[in-house]
């Protein structure tokens, strides 16, 4: 999931050398802390938060393959 999420972000910024993904791991859910350059944040977010909700959709979809929820947070 920290693979496919970075591979996502790094697509989408102008510095991709400047994307880290952090992974806190629970029993049942973990959570993914994204972290970009502060001037790459509006590209992650997108209009009305439509790139962000549509990262969190496919990490939904891809997590529930393996039957574990995860989280995905943009940290600023």
């Amino acid at each position: 999931m920290k693979d496919l999420i970075e591979f996502i972000a790094k697509a989408l910024v102008d510095n991709p050398d400047d994307v880290t993904v952090a992974e806190v791991t629970g029993n049942q859910t973990s959570v993914l802390e994204l972290k970009v350059a502060k001037e790459d944040l509006g590209k992650v977010i997108g209009k009305q938060g439509r790139t962000a909700r549509a990262m969190r959709t496919i990490l939904s979809a891809a997590s529930a393959k393996v039957k574990k929820r995860t989280v995905l947070e943009i940290v600023e």
